[in-house]
C-alpha cells in the first residue's frame, strides 16, 4: 500500500481508539494518508490526531492513484462511502464499530492481524455488483448518484394505505404487488432491508438480483430471485401525489406516474476481504447460526437418535 483514504462518520466520534490503532499501523508501512474532511474536522474537535493530513471532500478528489480505502463505522459506513468511490476501483475494506457488519468486517480486536495480512498480500478482492435507476420523466436528484451497492426500495409516504407496483421483467409483466413497497435487492443486500422482509440470502458471488415485498396484500406474493441481466420496469399506483425511492440510505421523493428502470449497473464495487476473514464465518457470527446447542457436540447416531 502506498496512498490510501479514510473515511468515517462526521456526527459522532466513537472510534478514537481504533482511528489511533489503523494510523499507528499505517505509518510504520510509510503510507501517504488522506481523510475525508467532515470527518478529519471532528477527529480533531477531539484532539485525535497527532499531527495534520490531506484530506479529500468529493468523488472528484480522489483518483486510482489510491490503493485502498478504510471506511471506520458500520455497514451504512460503507453503503456512504461508495459514493465516492464509484467506479474509480479503488478497494474497499470496512473496520466495524457498528452492530451487524456484513460489509465492514474487520472486527476491532483484529485491526492489526487484518491489516498485516492486506500489507503482506494475504487478501481476496469481492466484486460486488451494483444496481443503477433511471426515470421517466428525469428526477433531478437520481442524475449523478443513480446507483446503489444494497437496494432500491420503493415505498409509500404520507400514508398507511398501500401502494401497487406493477413490475415488467425483460418487459414481461410479472406482477401487481400490492405492499407497503419493494425491494429490489443485490447480492450484498440480501443482508439488509430484504433480510428483514424474509428475502433470501445469497452470496455476494452470485449473478442474480432479489425481488422482495414489503408487507403484502397478496399473501402469496414471495420474494423472487432472477437473473442480474434482468431489465426490471417499475410503476406505482398510490392514493399520494408522491411516493419514495431510496438508494441505500438515499431518500428521493418522486411523483406518481414515473417510470422507474432498474438494472445492474455498468461497474462493480471492489471489497478487500482479509485472508483472515470469510463471508460464511460472518455470516454464521452475524445470524447466530452457531448457537444451538446441539452443534457443541459432534454428531453420532445416538445423539441423533436422541
Amino acid at each position: 500500500m502506498k496512498k490510501i483514504a479514510i473515511y468515517g462518520q462526521s456526527y459522532s466520534l466513537t472510534a478514537e481508539k481504533e482511528v489511533q490503532l489503523l494510523l499507528k499501523v499505517l505509518e510504520e508501512q510509510q503510507v501517504v494518508i488522506f481523510f475525508e474532511k467532515q470527518f478529519y474536522t471532528l477527529l480533531n474537535q477531539h484532539n485525535v490526531l497527532a499531527k495534520k493530513y490531506s484530506t479529500f471532500e468529493h468523488f472528484n478528489d480522489l483518483n486510482n492513484s489510491f490503493n485502498l480505502m478504510f471506511t471506520i463505522g458500520g455497514d451504512g459506513t460503507i453503503l456512504r462511502a461508495i459514493t465516492y468511490i464509484r467506479d474509480l476501483n479503488i478497494p474497499i475494506l470496512g473496520i466495524n464499530i457498528g452492530r451487524m457488519g456484513f460489509l465492514a468486517s474487520i472486527k476491532k480486536d483484529t485491526i492489526q492481524e487484518s491489516i498485516a495480512c492486506v500489507v503482506n498480500g494475504d487478501y481476496t478482492i469481492q466484486e460486488r455488483s451494483l444496481l443503477s435507476i433511471r426515470t421517466e420523466p428525469e428526477i433531478q436528484a437520481l442524475k449523478e448518484l443513480n446507483f446503489a451497492l444494497n437496494e432500491i426500495t420503493i415505498a409509500r409516504k404520507n400514508t398507511t394505505s398501500m401502494i401497487g407496483v406493477q413490475t415488467h421483467l425483460n418487459k414481461e409483466y410479472l406482477n401487481n404487488y400490492w405492499a407497503d413497497g419493494l425491494i429490489i435487492a443485490t447480492p450484498t443486500g440480501s443482508t439488509g432491508y430484504s433480510l428483514s422482509c424474509n428475502g433470501p440470502v445469497i452470496l455476494p458471488a452470485s449473478k442474480s438480483l432479489i425481488i422482495t415485498p414489503i408487507a403484502p396484500h397478496n399473501l402469496n406474493a414471495r420474494p423472487m430471485v432472477i437473473p442480474d441481466d434482468t431489465s426490471i420496469e417499475l410503476e406505482v399506483d398510490a392514493r399520494e401525489k408522491e411516493f419514495l425511492i431510496s438508494l441505500d440510505s438515499r431518500i428521493v421523493t418522486v411523483p406518481r406516474g414515473t417510470k422507474i428502470f432498474i438494472k445492474k449497473a455498468a461497474f462493480t464495487v471492489k471489497s478487500m476481504l482479509p485472508n483472515n476473514q470469510s463471508f460464511l464465518q460472518t455470516l454464521r457470527s452475524k445470524l447466530l447460526w452457531g448457537e444451538d446447542i446441539r452443534n457443541e457436540t459432534p454428531f453420532s447416531t445416538n445423539s441423533h437418535n436422541k
